[in-house]
């Protein structure tokens, strides 16, 4: 997978996963193309983290701040984004993708994010989306740790979210 070249190791995950029904190319532009404006939580969510109420898609996470660290097409894509999250206002740094798997500066947090589409042994299609969080050294893991208790449930309930728009969104109900 490509989140495991990317942030092999890390402090915190996050793991979620759901099973569609559909070819894996189908799926996974669905995935990609998912709008999740509709989700009441995730505006909600959203915005008690001071993100912006119009981000609706990953192309919107990306004009946010995200970066496009790589992308296997029709298998997976991993989003990320550096910052000091446990700040009022996160210090989110701007970095492209090499810039980002390059970052390594301490008083900082990498995230990477991704979705992931593989075929199962019963023919649907799992859908997976990954978190992981690396700290660039004790100062910040302590912090984020702490920002993490607070912030980590919601952080799961939004990519829970996420993978229950894909499925009420799509034909491609299990």
């Amino acid at each position: 997978m490509l989140i495991d070249q990317i942030l092999p190791k890390y402090d915190e995950r996050e793991y979620h996963q759901i099973e569609l029904r559909g070819n894996r190319t189908e799926v996974y532009e669905t995935v990609r193309a998912l709008d999740f404006s509709d989700s009441f939580l995730i505006r909600i969510l959203f915005g008690l983290r001071g993100l912006p109420a119009t981000l609706k898609s990953v192309d919107d996470l990306l004009e946010a701040g995200f970066v496009l660290v790589d992308e296997l097409p029709g298998k997976e894509f991993v989003l990320g984004l550096i910052g000091k999250f446990w700040a009022p206002t996160a210090k989110l740094e701007k970095v492209n993708a090499l810039r980002y798997r390059e970052f390594n500066h301490k008083g900082y947090a990498k995230v990477a994010w991704n979705f992931a589409v593989n075929k199962t042994s019963h023919g649907l299609a799992k859908v997976s989306t990954e978190t992981r969080i690396m700290c660039m050294d004790d100062r910040s893991r302590k912090r984020f740790r702490l920002y993490w208790r607070l912030v980590g449930p919601f952080s799961g309930l939004i990519r829970r979210e996420m993978l229950r728009c894909l499925k009420e969104s799509s034909k491609l109900r299990k």
